[in-house]
C-alpha cells in the first residue's frame, strides 16, 4: 500500500489544492493531508479550522492532520511512502525541486510533483484572500465550503 503526503499551508483550500489532491487520491492507496503549523506567520485560519474544512471537502477520502518542524520527520511519522507537491510555476518548480532534494539527501524521501491544471495555475491563497477582503466574486476560486468560511470570516 503506497501512502502519499500532500503538505501546505492551505490557508485557505483552493480548487488548485483540489486539483492536486483529487489526482492524488485517484493515483495512491492512502492519502494524509498535512497541514503546516506555523505560528510565525499570520494565518487566517487555524491549523484547526483548516483541518475541518478540508475533511468537509474529502470526508473520508483521506486521513487529515497537521505539523510543525521538518517535514521529512512528519513524513516518518504519518508513515508515508512519497511526499505529492503541486507545481503552477516554473518559480514553483525551482523552489520545490530545490526543497525534494534536500529531503532526499536527508532522508532519501521521494518527491511527486504534479502540475496543476492551467484553469487553475493562476490561483493562490494569498491571491483569494485579497479577492475575498475586497468582496470579490469567489466562483472557481474555491471549494464552496471555504467559500462560505472565507465570507463568514470576513463578515
Amino acid at each position: 500500500m503506497t501512502t502519499a503526503l500532500c503538505p501546505g499551508s492551505f490557508d485557505p483550500p483552493t480548487n488548485g489544492h483540489a486539483d492536486i489532491i483529487g489526482r492524488a487520491i485517484t493515483s495512491f492507496d492512502r492519502v494524509v493531508i498535512s497541514v503546516i503549523d506555523n505560528p510565525a506567520k499570520r494565518a487566517m485560519f487555524s491549523a484547526t479550522e483548516r483541518i475541518e474544512l478540508l475533511q468537509e471537502m474529502y470526508g473520508d477520502a483521506v486521513e487529515t492532520t497537521s505539523f510543525s518542524g521538518l517535514l521529512v520527520d512528519h513524513v516518518r511519522d504519518v508513515g508515508a511512502d512519497v511526499v505529492v507537491k503541486g507545481l503552477r510555476t516554473v518559480d514553483d518548480y525551482q523552489y520545490e525541486t530545490q526543497m525534494a532534494q534536500m529531503n532526499r539527501h536527508l532522508t532519501g524521501m521521494e518527491t511527486y510533483f504534479i502540475p496543476t491544471r492551467p484553469e487553475f495555475a493562476f490561483v493562490s491563497s494569498s491571491l483569494v484572500k485579497e479577492v475575498a477582503r475586497l468582496g470579490g466574486p469567489m466562483s472557481g476560486l474555491v471549494p464552496d465550503v471555504v467559500e462560505k468560511a472565507l465570507k463568514e470570516r470576513l463578515s
